[in-house]
């Protein structure tokens, strides 16, 4: 019961890593917020959590999306603990100059742009309280970059960049700030960051990480209770490869 009479909000929470980190999470203890843009899928993972999951919502990449989602938190449990940045998208791969306009704007509104509102709606409820914890899920792709996938590895690097920024402006007033750097898992963006999700292309994915498998749901909710919990108490500004060594 690691997280003991916390509250977390975790957006994307309704499926892939998002999901495995809510599970996680109410397993060890922690009411949590899944805010998802598929509302319905929400609705169905905070039923098959129980009585600690609550469903939201919530359009990560929307100002006032984000600021309905803190007041629900708020008024639900009177603040926030935890906050999980994971919603993400990718475009499909592509040559960078052929990426269109829409898709690259989508890109960085959900993956960079949702921890900016974010941050507005809650960091200042967390500076009252002298505490809290930001978590976001960035990606392998910030760090070691693989081609066609060219601005959503962008997008990934800002995030980590942004979570060492947070880190060090808000340690002060007792916020940690970290992220996960997740390889290619089973989730629903796994195809499209294949391509195509053919055995062939799977084995290329894989013949890449050491350790020979994708990430898990299950992976990335270890994780990510640990550096939420009180144990990393003295961890901030980490961006944490959970790879199978692919960084290596």
């Amino acid at each position: 019961m690691r997280l003991k009479g916390k509250t977390a909000i975790i957006t994307g929470g309704a499926s892939g890593f998002g999901a495995g980190i809510a599970r996680k999470f109410v397993h060890e203890g922690c009411r949590v917020m899944i805010a998802d843009i598929n509302g319905t899928a929400a609705r169905h993972m905070a039923q098959d959590l129980g009585p600690n999951a609550v469903a939201q919502d919530a359009d990560v990449a929307r100002a006032a999306s984000v600021a309905e989602m803190a007041e629900a938190a708020r008024a639900l449990w009177g603040h926030i603990d935890i906050l999980v940045n994971n919603a993400g998208v990718t475009h499909l791969p592509t040559p960078l100059e052929d990426v269109t306009e829409e898709d690259f704007d989508r890109v960085l509104a959900v993956n960079a742009k949702s921890v900016f509102l974010t941050a507005k709606a809650i960091v200042p409820q967390m500076k009252e309280r002298g505490v809290g914890v930001i978590l976001n899920v960035a990606s392998t792709a910030g760090v070691s970059p693989r081609p066609r996938l060219n601005w959503y590895n962008a997008s990934k690097g800002w995030m980590i960049t942004a979570t060492k920024a947070m880190a060090v402006e808000l340690a002060p007033q007792g916020i940690r700030v970290n992220a996960l750097n997740p390889v290619a898992g089973e989730t629903p963006l796994l195809k499209s960051f294949m391509g195509e999700d053919t055995p062939e292309m799977r084995a290329k994915f894989l013949a890449t990480i050491p350790l020979g498998r994708f990430s898990t749901p299950e992976d990335m909710g270890n994780a990510a209770c640990y550096l939420c919990s009180d144990e990393a108490s003295m961890i901030t500004g980490v961006a944490m490869e959970v790879d199978g060594g692919r960084c290596i």
